[in-house]
């Protein structure tokens, strides 16, 4: 949307993903750092409802003051796993931790930094077009994303 393009979402957008702002998931190394069980594993999550990503874009397209005309279904892709769910009770529970930030806080804070850094991130961006583009016409090009 920063580019003016509509966005691209996969099948009817029902899968459910969990979203975690990057200070909490910072904030739960460092917890699992000092507090943590040498040998555990604590899995770290950062919602307790259930959120997929069409409910997501309707999120940013307000955010952006923008309609769901801008929402363009795609062909799914093939395998892709409608739930990645997490529960993060453990490292709740045992350590105390659990997220702070609102998504509907963060993920405002989010774009503003998209919006007034695309000094770092759109170069990026044309690269990985790139090699995406690459992987498309050449099987090769799978080996060259190791190099």
């Amino acid at each position: 949307m920063i580019n003016k393009q509509k966005v691209p979402v996969y099948g009817d957008g029902k899968y459910v993903r969990d979203w975690l702002e990057v200070e909490d998931h910072c904030r739960a190394i460092e917890v699992v750092l000092l507090r943590g069980k040498l040998g555990e594993t604590y899995c770290v999550g950062g919602q307790s409802k259930e959120t997929n990503n069409l409910e997501i874009m309707k999120m940013v397209l307000k955010i952006f003051g923008l309609d769901e005309s801008w929402i363009e279904f795609v062909k799914d892709r093939p395998g892709h796993d409608r739930k990645y769910a997490v529960d993060w009770s453990k490292i709740h529970r045992e350590l105390g931790w659990s997220p702070v930030y609102d998504i509907n806080k963060w993920l405002a804070k989010t774009i503003d930094w998209y919006k007034n850094n695309s000094w770092w991130w759109k170069p990026l961006k044309k690269r990985a077009e790139g090699i995406y583009s690459e992987k498309q016409q050449s099987p090769e090009a799978v080996v060259n994303l190791k190099k």
